[in-house]
């Protein structure tokens, strides 16, 4: 069996918005990847993407809503975190904030934590989706746990195949990498939005906590517990060994290129890295799709979103 994938319009959303009312999960481009979507408030919802993703249920999952109004329902906010929504909303940053005790969210969507993760989309698809079913959605990426995010339709067939009955296909995904998440002032998880853009919203004597980026912003220690999706050691991997920082390919290497390094696939060879940012995760299917039974990247400059290509990376050659 496979799953059933409908390109973009108003039936499919209809269709997509039965399947989330009768408790089902669906998969939804964002402007980030493809999440795996399910209302937020039924907890067997809830669960039906954990067991289709084989997602562990102490790592949360981002609720999607339609405008920071919705967001505010939900969870508490204060002066930064208005701030940052008025900046980045709607688009790819994520807010971890504390829930609200008459959020109505699934305690399983906060994997039991105080914090609720929060963001406002701007992809049309699924801002249409939250719109017919009126429910905050919960979406992570499509995919099987711990395994390369998709930015396809055809990355989610390959990855959930049957375990998600309806797929919508809208294209690829325009940012390619998974929302920035911001904790307070501290980036957990870099992304499409750079810890150097958030920071220019404080003040010079503004409190900060964690360790740089390298960037002019601040992460979180990956040593620490998961508090927020995103956070695993190990992520976006694909089935055969990453090496990273390659400048040649090894004998029985696919080698994904960046700038003057080509290889088999170029991220971007006038070394974009917005552009390098949105092909990625393709670059990393075609590579593990591919006979070659290793995998190399070339080095990435750590600047901007190239810190969220290289901590994708990181994390992916993590095995």
């Amino acid at each position: 069996m496979t799953p059933q994938i409908r390109a973009f319009d108003d039936a499919a959303i209809v269709a997509a918005a039965a399947v989330i009312a009768t408790g089902g999960i669906v998969a939804i481009p964002t402007e980030t990847v493809y999440g795996l979507a399910a209302d937020a408030t039924d907890a067997v919802a809830v669960a039906r993407i954990y067991a289709a993703k084989g997602r562990p249920a102490f790592n949360p999952l981002i609720v999607h809503v339609a405008d920071i109004a919705a967001a505010m329902r939900i969870a508490s906010f204060d002066d930064d975190a208005r701030a940052l929504a008025a900046a980045f909303w709607p688009g790819p940053l994520t807010l971890v904030l504390p829930v609200r005790r008459d959020a109505g969210i699934a305690t399983l969507v906060t994997a039991g934590l105080d914090t609720v993760a929060v963001r406002v989309p701007r992809h049309r698809a699924i801002q249409a989706l939250i719109a017919a079913t009126g429910k905050p959605i919960a979406a992570p990426s499509a995919n099987a746990s711990g395994a390369i995010s998709p930015t396809r339709a055809s990355h989610v067939a390959t990855s959930l195949g049957d375990r998600v009955p309806l797929i919508i296909d809208d294209g690829a995904c325009p940012a390619g990498v998974e929302s920035t998440i911001v904790a307070g002032r501290t980036v957990l998880r870099p992304g499409p939005i750079t810890a150097a853009q958030i920071a220019a919203l404080w003040s010079d004597d503004a409190p900060a906590t964690g360790p740089s980026d390298g960037a002019g912003g601040l992460v979180a220690d990956p040593a620490r517990p998961v508090t927020a999706p995103g956070q695993l050691a190990s992520h976006y991997a694909p089935t055969k060994p990453l090496r990273l920082d390659a400048t040649t390919a090894r004998d029985g290497e696919y080698l994904i290129g960046f700038g003057g390094i080509d290889g088999d696939m170029n991220l971007s060879p006038r070394g974009d890295l917005v552009e390098a940012a949105a092909n990625l995760f393709d670059a990393l299917h075609r590579a593990d799709a591919s006979s070659s039974p290793r995998i190399a990247t070339a080095p990435i400059p750590g600047k901007g979103i190239g810190a969220a290509i290289t901590d994708r990376l990181r994390r992916a050659a993590t095995r």
